[in-house]
C-alpha cells in the first residue's frame, strides 16, 4: 500500500511550540491531518531543545517528542521522527556546543560523534515500543552543513561522512526493514535524508552511495526550485517529473533493486508557481511519482503554513502548508487528499524495461553530478524518454554492463545521454538568504 502523509508543521508558533508544547493545540493539528485522509506524518523536533549540550538530553524534551507520537496514534496517524534537526525552512539548528566558541564538526569530532549517537539512542528508547512509531530519519538535510555555499560550513571528505553513517546506523542496534520489523531488538526502520546536492552537485562529500546504501529505505526531497523551474518552467514536465526522476536516480545507485524509496518531501513553491498552479502541480507530480513500484510512500511539506507574524522566513515558507494557519484546508490539500484516497491503493506500477545509464567511476561516484542534474545531459535524456512514453530508468554504467544485473532490475536495455555540459541547478532555494549569508562581517 503506498503511503501518503505530511511534515507536521505545528499551526502554533511553528517548530518554536517544542520549547512548551500545548497539547490540545498539537491534537487540533493532527486531527485536521487526520481528516484529509492522510496515514501519517512526520515530526521534527528541534536538536538544541532535547540535547542543549553535548552531555545532557533532556528527558523533558524526549517525553515530549513521545506524546506527539502517542497523540498522532490516537487520531488514526503512523509517525515518524527525525533526530538531528538541524535544519528547518532557512533556519539552522545547531546546539550551541558545536558553533561560535565552540565550533567543532558534527561529523568529525570524536565527542560530537559520540553525542549524536546517544541521542539516537535515547530517541529509539523513547519511542520504539509505540505501535505508530515508523522510525527515525537521523537528521534533515544535513549534508548542507558540509555544503561548500554554507556560512559556517563543516567541512568532511566523503570518508568521513561514511564513518558518520557508519556511527549513527550502528547505534542501538540494525536491520529493521520497511515494515518496521527489526532485528537486534529495534523495532522501525532508520534513515538519512540529505538535499539534493548528493545528486547534482560535483564535489559534495555526500555521494550518491551514502543516501542509497545507508539505512532502509532510499530517500529523496524534491524541490524545483533547485534550477528545474528556473531552466524548464515550473509546470513544465520536467519540474512535474523532478519527484519521479528523484526515485529512480535513487534507485539506480542502490545496491538491492528492491530497496524501497521515499519521497520524503515534496512541496509546491510559490516563489514559482502561482497559488491556483499549486494544486496542478501537486497533482502532476504525484502522479509521476506513483508509477514506481520502487515508491513507499509521498510526504507532503508541509501540514500548516508559517505564520507571518514569525519574521524573517524566506517568503515562500509561508505558503507551503495543505492549511492555512487558521487551520482552513487550502485547495492544495483537498487536492492531496484526493489523490490519496485514488492512489493508496493502486496496482503496483508495471516494471520498467529500459534505463538512461549513469557514467560513474569505480567508486560508483558520477563522473559529473553536473550531468545527472536539471540542464544535463542524464537528465534531459531521461526526461526526452520519459515524455515519450518509454517510462525510463537509471542504471549505473557500472551495472549497465552486467546482463545479469539488468536482469535483476528487469530491465532490457539502455540508452546513452549526451553530456550538455551544463547545469541549471542551484543549491540555495532563496537569493536573499545567500545574500545576507555572504555579506561582510559586522563591525
Amino acid at each position: 500500500m503506498l503511503r501518503f502523509g505530511v511534515n507536521y508543521t505545528p499551526a502554533q508558533e511553528w517548530f518554536y511550540s517544542w520549547f512548551d508544547p500545548e497539547w490540545a493545540a498539537v491534537r487540533r493539528d493532527l486531527e485536521d491531518v487526520a481528516a484529509l485522509g492522510l496515514d501519517h506524518i512526520r515530526v521534527l523536533p528541534l536538536w538544541p531543545v532535547v540535547q542543549p549540550n553535548r552531555t545532557l538530553i533532556r528527558r523533558r524534551a524526549l517525553r515530549d517528542v513521545r506524546r506527539v507520537v502517542e497523540i498522532a496514534g490516537e487520531v488514526g496517524l503512523d509517525a515518524s521522527v527525525d533526530v538531528l534537526q538541524g535544519h528547518l525552512s532557512g533556519f539552522d539548528f545547531v546546539p550551541s556546543w558545536l558553533t561560535d566558541w565552540h565550533r567543532r564538526s558534527m561529523f568529525t569530532d570524536p565527542e560530537a560523534v559520540a553525542a549524536q549517537v546517544r541521542l539516537v539512542e535515547a530517541f529509539e528508547e523513547h519511542l520504539s515500543d509505540l505501535p505508530n512509531f515508523l522510525g527515525l530519519t537521523l537528521g534533515n538535510e544535513v549534508n548542507q552543513f558540509t555544503s561548500a555555499v554554507h556560512p559556517a560550513r563543516m567541512a568532511a571528505t566523503p570518508e568521513q561522512v561514511t564513518s558518520w553513517l557508519r556511527a549513527l546506523h550502528g547505534a542501538g542496534g540494525r536491520g529493521a526493514g520497511a515494515d518496521g520489523a527489526g532485528a537486534g531488538g529495534r523495532r522501525g526502520f532508520r534513515l538519512n535524508a540529505e538535499y539534493d546536492a548528493v545528486w547534482y552537485a560535483d564535489g559534495h562529500p555526500f555521494v550518491p552511495a551514502h543516501s542509497s546504501r545507508f539505512g532502509d529505505l532510499g530517500v529523496v526531497h524534491s524541490w524545483i526550485f533547485n534550477g528545474t523551474a528556473q531552466g524548464y518552467g515550473p509546470l513544465s514536465y520536467e519540474s512535474l517529473h523532478h519527484a519521479a526522476y528523484l526515485v529512480e536516480l535513487s534507485r539506480a545507485f542502490a545496491l538491492d533493486p528492491a530497496r524501497p524509496v521515499w519521497l520524503q518531501e515534496v512541496g509546491a513553491p510559490l516563489n514559482h508557481l502561482t497559488a491556483e498552479q499549486a494544486p496542478g502541480f501537486c497533482e502532476g507530480t504525484v502522479r509521476a511519482a506513483a508509477d514506481s513500484a520502487a515508491l513507499w510512500g509521498i510526504t507532503w511539506w508541509c501540514s500548516h503554513d508559517v505564520d507571518r507574524r514569525l519574521g524573517d522566513f524566506p517568503e515562500l515558507e509561508h505558503s507551503l502548508g495543505l492549511f492555512g494557519t487558521d487551520r482552513s484546508v487550502k485547495p492544495i490539500g483537498r487536492r492531496f487528499a484526493e489523490l490519496a484516497a485514488e492512489l493508496r491503493g493502486r496496482p503496483s506500477p508495471a516494471p520498467l524495461r529500459e534505463a538512461v545509464v549513469i557514467p560513474v567511476d569505480g567508486a560508483d561516484v558520477p563522473l559529473s553530478r553536473a550531468e545527472l542534474g536539471p540542464g544535463g545531459g542524464v537528465f534531459e535524456a531521461w526526461m526526452e524518454r520519459s515524455r515519450a512514453g518509454a517510462r525510463p530508468a537509471l542504471v549505473m554504467s557500472s551495472t549497465a554492463g552486467d546482463r545479469a544485473a539488468l536482469a535483476a532490475r528487469s530491465l532490457e536495455h539502455t540508452v546513452a545521454a549526451a553530456p550538455t555540459g551544463r547545469t541549471f541547478y542551484t543549491s540555495v532555494s532563496d537569493a536573499e538568504v545567500l545574500e545576507r549569508a555572504t555579506a561582510p562581517a559586522l563591525d
